[in-house]
């Protein structure tokens, strides 16, 4: 299994983590690398083990009232308006793009896509709008400069869940908080117990829990490639959407048991 903690930083970005993990053991845990680098590795894992499943951390596509004012027909259509036209809607940060210095959110008919809003908060957290392309946990802009790469997995053989009939090498969106479930992210402390308590039912060679501890975005990829690989046997029963919307929109993959935090227990006095 491999999960990768996705980044919209301007240029090829180096600040996105990528984890890999086979029968519950972590196994390879990179950070700080570019979105080139991130995705060429995807397609050479793929391309020597393709029993394998990819969790991108970012929305493969756009609320369907937006694509359907566009025209458009299919997401591979989405792809192709994203790589051309994604950039100049960043700069501009025109409606119903927000977030950008003194762009606010505008009075949309609607600003999330239907997977987001059956969505339950997990630790009273919902999914941002792909429309947020700044401000404090904006998922937009690496959204946007996610979404062209999905051609080109495709491309490489790669079947992108649930878009495509379901097919191993296969790729599927995450929100890496369901996978993690309510832990606060932001305290490394916390990031440390979480981690040594996960590694009393998986494998987690302690280098690599001690990397996975440094920052939020590499903790996410362990996380979610650990639990994606403890839930293996899920992904053999995904089928491709039936339903109009769902097939522009994409949908986030959720476990059917979602995660509990792991409990550190008591902390043993200094």
């Amino acid at each position: 299994m491999i999960a990768v903690d996705w980044s919209g930083a301007a240029g090829s970005g180096r600040a996105i983590s990528f984890a890999r993990a086979r029968d519950g053991e972590l196994q390879e845990l990179l950070a700080g690398i570019s979105r080139e680098q991130a995705m060429g590795h995807v397609i050479d894992v793929a391309r020597r083990d393709s029993d394998v499943v990819v969790g991108l951390d970012f929305a493969f596509s756009l609320p369907a009232w937006f694509l359907r004012e566009r025209g458009l027909r299919s997401v591979h259509e989405v792809w192709e308006l994203v790589a051309a036209e994604g950039e100049s809607w960043l700069t501009g940060c025109e409606p119903p793009f927000w977030g950008r210095p003194g762009k606010q959110k505008p009075d949309l008919y609607r600003h999330f896509r239907s997977t987001e809003q059956r969505l339950a908060p997990v630790g009273g957290l919902r999914p941002k709008s792909v429309f947020q392309i700044g401000g404090a946990g904006s998922v937009g802009t690496g959204s946007i400069r996610g979404m062209p790469w999905l051609s080109e997995l495709r491309r490489a053989g790669l079947s992108i869940w649930p878009f495509d009939e379901p097919a191993l090498p296969l790729v599927v969106e995450i929100w890496p908080r369901l996978l993690t479930g309510p832990v606060v992210k932001s305290s490394a402390e916390r990031r440390r117990d979480y981690l040594a308590a996960l590694a009393r039912t998986h494998g987690i060679p302690e280098a690599l829990a001690a990397q996975a501890a440094r920052s939020e975005d590499s903790f996410d990829a362990a996380v979610s490639a650990l639990v994606m690989s403890q839930r293996w046997e899920e992904f053999a029963h995904l089928k491709r959407a039936t339903d109009p919307q769902v097939l522009l929109e994409g949908e986030i993959w959720v476990p059917r048991r979602l995660p509990v935090e792991p409990r550190p227990g008591l902390r043993r006095a200094s």
